[in-house]
């Protein structure tokens, strides 16, 4: 039971006299209050804050955020400032989290085991939700796997806690959460704010979580400290941060029996994406322009997806590129064929792998990417189950041109034979099948 408002009251909101039904206590904070309610017919979120927090300078936080609106509908975004004559101080309100959403923190617990597919989704939608978000000249301040929810089955993605949102760079009342922040923050001296270069440093340490289920600093010098006191915190992660898999430097290297995810999951992804996190915590800790900007990572993330496929034993996932054992049942991995787009972008051609528009459009951009809607799926052949074919599920005809030089159109619904040499001309891009 919360606090603040009970469950069941009624409140006339001062904006208009707006009736909000308060109908649950969802839960609260060192901030103030959430509850579901209803209001104008709809289920909502309610926020309300404590006397202390309840400042000046928050709610005028709320309304500017109010004013600008969500950089995209992955945040659940304040969107009407809350204040009643009846309770003391104010509170905003915001979309209310849907059932099939799950915390980060049950993932980084093993409480939900979310598919890869699933988690290169989630990983795409963090890195262009903060993409969005610093193109409007703000920073969140305060990344974490605290304020990210996630659905399991899709890898769909919401960010919550936004109230800590401010412009970039300008000095605010929160410096992020322990083992997240920033080195140049963690160090407390003062020196920096939380701005976009911060941001992109506790995002790399979410993404690192996501898949590596481990914190890319706690290694040997982790293990080796007794008592995590503040002091501990600021030499780990601020003063004298190393990461676990620097190539240069050994000293910080994960200890078996005490980081056995780091051993575990590292070495299951490709090279491409193990060099992003060799780059942020190395060059970037030193130099944070040098970090992994948000486009980088949404490359990364399309290239991910791209590369998963079923090992032929027992069908679990697997990545092109990995160790070539499976990673489940350690039986060697036969290398799936390859549809050649473009430089970084050879999606594995695998029975129900799909090709979405950003695959077959003759763009760069991977912004707003949502992996729905295929244009193309690969399927197996209804009369040879060892054929594979590229079914055509666009609207547009496609050229093909098979190995031996003949060509043939290849009408929406229906299927070209997948071999290697095999070249599609889509329309805005031409694709060339690569053998294993």
């Amino acid at each position: 039971m919360g606090e603040l408002i009970p469950v069941g009251k009624t409140l006339r909101l001062d904006s208009g006299g707006t009736e909000c039904a308060i109908t649950a206590y969802l839960g609260g904070g060192g901030q103030g209050e959430v509850y579901k309610v209803r209001l104008a017919g709809a289920d909502m979120a309610l926020k309300w804050y404590f006397r202390r927090t309840a400042t000046e300078e928050q709610r005028q936080t709320l309304e500017e955020l109010v004013r600008l609106g969500a950089p995209t509908k992955r945040f659940l975004w304040p969107v009407q400032v809350a204040a009643a004559a009846a309770i003391p101080g104010f509170g905003y309100i915001m979309p209310l989290r849907s059932a099939p959403y799950r915390s980060m923190f049950e993932h980084v617990t093993r409480k939900v085991r979310p598919t890869w597919r699933a988690q290169a989704t989630t990983g795409y939608q963090l890195a262009d939700s903060f993409f969005q978000l610093h193109a409007m000249g703000l920073s969140y301040r305060d990344i974490s796997f605290g304020n990210v929810f996630f659905d399991p089955a899709s890898g769909d993605t919401l960010i919550c806690d936004n109230d800590n949102v401010g412009v970039d760079g300008k000095a605010g009342g929160i410096a992020g959460t322990p083992r997240f922040m920033a080195p140049e923050i963690a160090r407390g001296d003062g020196s920096a704010q939380p701005n976009t270069e911060t941001d992109l440093f506790s995002l790399a340490v979410l993404l690192f979580y996501l898949f590596i289920v481990h914190h890319p600093l706690e290694g040997a010098k982790e293990a080796s400290i007794r008592c995590m006191d503040s002091p501990a915190m600021q030499l780990l992660y601020g003063q004298e941060p190393v990461f676990i898999f620097d190539p240069h430097d050994r000293s910080n290297a994960p200890v078996k029996g005490f980081h056995d995810n780091a051993f575990v999951f590292w070495p299951l992804y490709p090279q491409f994406l193990r060099d992003l996190f060799t780059r942020v915590f190395t060059e970037g800790i030193r130099e944070p322009q040098q970090r992994v900007r948000e486009n980088e990572w949404r490359n990364a993330m399309i290239r991910l997806r791209d590369s998963i496929y079923p090992c032929a034993w027992c069908g679990r996932e697997n990545f092109y590129g990995g160790p070539g054992v499976c990673a489940w049942c350690r039986k060697p991995l036969a290398n799936p064929m390859r549809l050649r787009l473009a430089k970084d972008m050879e999606p594995v051609l695998c029975t129900g792998a799909q090709l979405y528009a950003y695959h077959l459009e003759n763009s760069r951009s991977l912004g707003d990417v949502t992996f729905k809607d295929p244009v193309a799926e690969v399927v197996r052949h209804p009369i040879n189950p060892n054929f594979l074919g590229l079914r055509n599920l666009s609207t547009a005809s496609w050229a093909a041109t098979l190995r031996d030089g003949s060509m043939r159109q290849v009408e929406p619904g229906k299927s070209v034979t997948i071999s290697a040499g095999l070249r599609v001309n889509f329309g805005g891009r031409e694709g060339l099948v690569l053998d294993s």
